[in-house]
Order: C-alpha cells, then structure tokens, then sequence
C-alpha cells in the first residue's frame, strides 16, 4: 500500500494569501465592481472561481475606468501604477511585498549609481515590474546570457523572487573579475527557497511525484524541474481532474508539493483523488 506524503513546505504563500484576501474583502464590499489588472496570481482555477465572484481581469488600467481596480501580486511599472490611479477612483496595492523589497532595490541600485542586472526571466510580468524601477536595466536568465552584455565598472543585481539560488549564484559568479564591483542584494523569497528545498528532500525518496500550481507559474514549474531531477516520474498538474491513475502503479511513496500560488484546499483536492486512484491507506 502506498503512502500519500506532501512536502514540509507546500502551497499558498504569504503574499498570495495576503492577496486573495484582499480582492475577497474588496469584492464582497463592492460586488460586480472589482477588477483585477492582469491575473492576481497565476493560478487558473482560482482566477475562474474570482471571476465566478463577479471579480473581472483587465490588461490595462483604461479597462477599469470607474472601478476598484486591484494590482496583481506580481506588481507592476511606476507608470503603469500612476495610471491606474488616474482611471480608478480605488486602487488596490496587492503587491507581494518580497515582491516590493525587489522592486525597492532596484531603484537603490540606480540611485547609487550602479548598472542593475535583474536575473530572472524575461517578459514575467514581475521582472517587467522591477526592470520598471531602474532607469536602465538588463534581464538575464542565466550566466550564459552575460557573454554578449557589456559589462559596467560597478554592477548591482536584484532577482525575481521565485529564481532558483544556484543560478542566482553562477550569475554573480560570472560577473565576478567583469565588474570592479559587484554589489548583490538577494531579494529571493524564502518561502521560494524553503519549498524548493522541501520538494527537493521529498523527490529523493518518492517514487512519484505530483507538483500542483499554474502551468504559467514560474515557481511552480521550477518546483517540478527540481522535483524531476530527482524523480523521473514527477507530473505537473493544475488541479485533482489531471490525474491519472496509471501514474502511480507501483508506487510506495507518492509525494505531493504544489507552488506558491496553489491554496491549501486544491492540495487536499488533489491528494484526496490521489488516495482514490491509488488505493492507498494514506
């Protein structure tokens, strides 16, 4: 019989319950009167139950006009701010605030002086948010990707909060002996970090694995690279409805983390469809 184990450090974090939390008061004050800009966090099935909720997703403050429009988690640019405060009698900051510290650091960065490297993905509307903090800034993903950037006498690098640390690392490493100075301030989320580590420890024992967030969630995807590093058979799913019972034939231990954009109940939902195609006594 298999045994059904969800990792030490699993689920909705902080910011995003700070978040979900904000919009549910802000809607139930104001029914069918509240947007978001973009999706609050990325996580499908809870963007469709908030919008069941009367709570609308708009891709520019205009959108919004006359209405209280929240500012997703991942935050976003000073302009892009200003304008939702000029369209919107009501604004709603639900930005993370490890997210904010990132976005904070990097207008430290330009201030003093430094050229500021954001390491992280390109085009995620968070990095967006804090490259809009510094007056000039270059995304990398990778140390790999410093080989064609001309490189400043004083660097200072920020990271997207959901960036794994060994890259982060490599990144500072390379611009090492590039730079006179390299100036780091990590601004890595330790929820991030600890359900990195969690995912890790559980996929080096488990014979299966489940990883369970948004397809569009970077730290939910980098929690499923991780876990299938480890544990070939690791499968990323968004919700209970994707799985496959032919996935855990054999299986002794099945493990379960899920990211940090995932609530609490599509975990048990998740687990408690696992126990049934399983068979477990878990």
């Amino acid at each position: 019989m298999a045994e059904i184990r969800v990792a030490d450090e699993a689920g909705a974090c902080y910011g995003v319950q700070r978040a979900l939390d904000m919009v549910r008061e802000a809607a139930a004050a104001a029914p069918g009167a509240v947007r978001t800009l973009g999706p609050l966090i990325h996580n499908p099935t809870v963007v469709s139950d908030l919008g069941a909720q009367g709570v609308e997703v708009v891709e520019s403050p205009e959108r919004a006009a006359g209405k209280t429009l929240v500012l997703r988690t991942h935050g976003v640019t000073p302009e892009v701010e200003d304008a939702a405060r000029a369209a919107c009698p009501q604004v709603i900051d639900a930005t993370c605030p490890f997210v904010k510290r990132a976005h904070n650091a990097a207008e430290q960065l330009t201030r003093e002086g430094y050229q500021v490297i954001v390491v992280g993905e390109a085009g995620h509307p968070e990095v967006e948010g804090t490259v809009g903090h510094a007056l000039e800034a270059i995304v990398v993903g990778s140390a790999a990707e410093l080989d064609d950037v001309q490189i400043a006498r004083r660097v200072g690098v920020v990271v997207q909060t959901t960036m794994r640390k060994a890259i982060l690392q490599e990144v500072v490493d390379a611009l090492i002996g590039r730079a006179e100075e390299v100036r780091l301030i990590d601004t890595i989320c330790k929820a991030t970090s600890d359900r990195q580590r969690a995912a890790a420890a559980l996929a080096g024992e488990a014979d299966v694995m489940v990883v369970i967030g948004g397809r569009n969630s970077a730290n939910t995807t980098r929690l499923a690279e991780i876990c299938r590093a480890a544990c070939p058979r690791t499968h990323h799913v968004e919700g209970a409805d994707e799985l496959d019972a032919v996935w855990f034939d054999g299986a002794r231990l099945i493990g379960v983390t899920a990211g940090a954009s995932t609530p609490q109940d599509q975990i048990a939902a998740v687990c408690a469809r696992i126990k049934e195609q399983s068979k477990t006594d878990a």
